[in-house]
């Protein structure tokens, strides 16, 4: 039997990275990261029907900066899976497929996606 020699298919290495590119690994990433943090909830609310040691305990282990990072990091999933999410809404009904529209609207997630974060703890923090 003869082997036939069929191309293989590209991968990650032979695209040049841009930021619709990045976006879209992040969007799937960030949707995994937003179980965890489901989970996050889930221990929470458990603490806070467990009493009032099991919630310091809670409480403690997230005022740490361990756990500042991560609901910082949990924050950041949300708001960005959100944005990209609407983003990918305009595009169900057509809209924005155009090169320079991706690029904006990239642009445009990356930017509110940080931006709702820090507000988000602004406020959190009391801060405004």
């Amino acid at each position: 039997m003869s082997e036939t020699k069929r191309p293989t298919s590209p991968h990650l290495q032979v695209y040049s990275w841009s930021l619709e590119m990045a976006l879209s690994i992040l969007h799937r990433a960030t949707g995994a990261a937003l179980g965890g943090g489901a989970l996050l909830v889930t221990w929470w609310i458990i603490a806070v029907a467990s009493g009032p040691d099991a919630y310091e305990q809670f409480r403690t282990i997230m005022s740490s900066l361990v756990g500042k990072a991560f609901l910082f990091a949990f924050t950041f999933s949300l708001m960005l899976h959100l944005c990209n999410g609407i983003r990918h809404l305009f595009w169900d009904m057509g809209m924005g497929f155009e090169l320079e529209d991706t690029h904006r609207s990239s642009k445009l997630v990356l930017f509110s996606s940080i931006a709702l974060t820090v507000l988000s703890w602004v406020i959190g923090y009391g801060l405004i």
